[in-house]
């Protein structure tokens, strides 16, 4: 894995997650300030796109809620990027603890995925249209023989990032989507992960080992995909935490971004402030 353009396409995410989930009109053509060298790429917003939010017992009506997932984004050489955020939600999704699964809604035979994870997927919408994330891809001005799709999520965009990739490579002209996910949570049950690990084998899945959200579900009803990246946020010698030891702080995006920079060797990214040891 190329730890720079991990950082790149995690800064991507960062900004998605920047943006108010209450912000859903879409935003063609607006800069996304996520430069980092040695790339320095710039990205243009191409479309926002929303969803419902994570229903979970503890709050149900979570799930009628329309929030910004994330954006399609192009830069000048025309490489396209889907950068999806997670949700707060997460937390009581782990608290309910009800991991159920369902048949896999875009592609018969491909096992099962978590049923709130599907829920959302299938709402995923460009924000103000009825057009499908993976409909809006075919829209895009983009040359396949030269550019690149890569998808890329945060905890549950982690999941959504695995779905999607998925349904592109199987679904549409776009056959070969690089996908980066952080701290994303197993998405689907051994038939599902067995298809996708054939269908889309460039994947980087980028764990925090001591955050919790990547534990979860438990097998074997869910796998995780292959692509295993795994980071440690305590040094060894002499024994220092890198990242403060609280469940929040471990798994937050800023920082998966700052563990990656200090292996990178480049200039660290920040934490939050609450999570500097």
């Amino acid at each position: 894995m190329d730890i720079n353009q991990a950082i790149q396409f995690g800064l991507l995410v960062k900004a998605a997650e920047a943006v108010l989930p209450s912000c859903t009109t879409d935003a063609p053509g607006q800069a996304i300030p996520a430069a980092f060298d040695p790339y320095n790429v710039g990205y243009k917003i191409v479309h926002t796109f929303c969803g419902n939010d994570l229903a979970t017992d503890m709050n149900p009506g979570r799930g009628n809620q329309i929030v910004s997932f994330g954006y399609i984004l192009q830069a000048a050489n025309n490489d396209v990027v889907v950068a999806i955020r997670g949700t707060e939600g997460i937390w009581e999704w782990i608290h309910d603890c009800e991991f159920l699964t369902v048949k896999c809604p875009f592609l018969a035979g491909a096992g099962s995925t978590d049923d709130g994870f599907t829920a959302i997927y299938n709402s995923l919408r460009v924000a103000n249209t009825a057009t499908r994330v993976t409909d809006a891809l075919a829209g895009i001005p983009f040359n396949q023989a030269n550019n690149t799709l890569t998808i890329c999520g945060h905890s549950l965009g982690g999941a959504l990032a695995t779905m999607l990739a998925l349904d592109v490579a199987a679904n549409t002209n776009f056959k070969r989507p690089t996908v980066y996910t952080y701290a994303s949570p197993r998405t689907g049950d051994p038939l599902f992960v067995s298809t996708y690990n054939q269908v889309v084998p460039n994947t980087f899945r980028i764990a925090n080992r001591v955050d919790l959200v990547p534990k979860l579900p438990l097998p074997p009803l869910y796998e995780h995909v292959l692509g295993l990246y795994e980071m440690i946020s305590v040094k060894l010698i002499p024994p220092t935490f890198l990242v403060k030891f609280e469940l929040a702080c471990e798994h937050h995006m800023t920082s998966y971004l700052h563990l990656l920079s200090l292996l990178a060797g480049a200039t660290a990214q920040p934490l939050d402030a609450n999570c500097v040891p």
